[in-house]
C-alpha cells in the first residue's frame, strides 16, 4: 500500500477536503467550495492523503498574513492516526512553503494531541487565541448608535469596503495583538475578511467600525464573528458594543442559535467586551512557529 498526496482540482476533491476538516474541527465553520475557490491564490496548496483510494487526511499550505512566515496545516481523520500520515503531509506542506521562500513556518493547535504533535518538530508557542461563544436564546436589541454613525452593510454597498482598506482596514489590522505584524494586501482585505453580513459604521462618508458574520453552510444554525473593529480616534463611545449587538440581532433574526468568535489573548479589551455581552469561553487554541530550517531535513 502506498500513501497518496495530490493537489484539488475537482470539486469532489474539495468536497473530501472539507469533510477532513469538519470532522477534525466540528467547532469551526468551514468554508463552502465556492468560498475555497474564491480565496485561491498562487501561493496556496490543498491537498488530499489517500491510501488505496480512501482519503485519511487533507492539508493546506499557504503564505501567512503574520509575518515573513508560511502556514502548514495538516489534518488525519481521527481512525486513521498514528500511521505515519500526519509527517507525510507536514513534510508536504513543509515542501510547499520551501518553495515559497518563506524562513518560518506556523502552524495551530486546539488539543493535546494536535500540540503534542507540533512540538515533536520543534514548534513553540508563540501567541493564543480564546474562543469565545454566545448562545441566541431569543430577541437581541442593539444599543443606540453614536451620534454622527450610520451603519449600513457592505453588501448593501458596493465598493465602500474596498475603500476601507487604507484609513481603516491598515489600522485596524496594525492593533492585532500577535507576535508579529499582520501583512494583509488590499486583495486580502477584500478576498477573506469581509463578512457576509459585514456591518459597516459610516461618519462623513467613511468607515469608522465594523462587525460581521461568517454563516456556516454546514451548521445553519451556528455562525462565527467575523473582523470586528473600531477606528482608534471613535474607541470609548459605545460604538464596538453597538456593532456587536447589531450582528446578534441579525442572527437571532435569522435562526442562528450560536454565535462564536476567535479573539487574540492579548486583546484583553475585545475579550471583556464579549464577556460583559453575554460570549462564554469555550476553547483556547494556540499558535506555533519554528524556522524552517532544520524542519524534515531542509536546509
Amino acid at each position: 500500500m502506498a500513501l497518496d498526496i495530490s493537489p484539488c482540482a475537482t470539486d469532489d476533491d474539495l468536497e473530501a477536503w472539507r469533510r477532513v476538516r469538519i470532522a477534525v474541527i466540528p467547532y469551526e465553520r468551514t468554508q463552502s467550495i465556492a468560498e475555497i475557490r474564491a480565496d485561491a491564490t498562487p501561493e496556496r496548496l490543498l491537498v488530499l492523503a489517500r491510501e488505496d483510494g480512501v482519503v485519511v487526511g487533507s492539508g493546506m499550505a499557504t503564505r501567512s498574513e503574520i509575518g515573513k512566515a508560511g502556514t502548514v496545516i495538516p489534518r488525519v481523520l481521527p481512525e486513521h492516526r498514528r500511521r505515519g500520515y500526519g509527517t507525510a503531509l507536514l513534510e508536504r506542506l513543509v515542501d510547499h512553503v520551501a518553495g515559497l521562500g518563506h524562513p518560518t513556518v506556523r502552524a495551530g493547535a486546539d488539543d493535546d494531541g494536535s500540540l503534542a504533535f507540533a512540538r515533536r518538530f520543534g514548534f513553540e508557542e508563540v501567541n493564543r487565541e480564546v474562543e469565545q461563544t454566545y448562545r441566541l436564546t431569543g430577541p437581541v436589541e442593539p444599543t443606540p448608535a453614536p451620534a454622527g454613525i450610520e451603519v449600513v452593510t457592505a453588501q448593501e454597498r458596493p465598493g465602500l469596503w474596498e475603500a476601507a482598506y487604507e484609513g481603516f482596514g491598515l489600522e485596524a489590522l496594525a492593533d492585532f495583538a500577535v507576535d508579529a505584524p499582520l501583512e494583509v494586501s488590499p486583495e486580502g482585505w477584500t478576498r477573506s475578511w469581509l463578512g457576509d453580513p459585514m456591518f459597516l459604521a459610516v461618519h462623513d462618508g467613511d468607515v469608522v467600525g465594523c462587525a460581521g458574520l461568517g454563516l456556516d453552510p454546514d451548521q445553519p444554525t451556528r455562525a462565527e464573528n467575523g473582523l470586528t473593529a473600531v477606528r482608534r480616534d471613535w474607541r470609548g463611545r459605545g460604538l464596538a458594543v453597538h456593532l456587536k449587538l447589531v450582528t446578534l440581532a441579525w442572527a437571532a433574526e435569522h435562526g442562528i442559535e450560536e454565535v462564536y468568535t476567535w479573539t487574540q489573548d492579548g486583546n484583553a479589551a475585545m475579550r471583556a467586551l464579549n464577556e460583559r455581552l453575554g460570549y462564554d469561553t469555550t476553547m483556547v487554541g494556540i499558535q506555533l512557529a519554528r524556522p524552517l530550517a532544520g524542519l524534515l531535513g531542509h536546509a
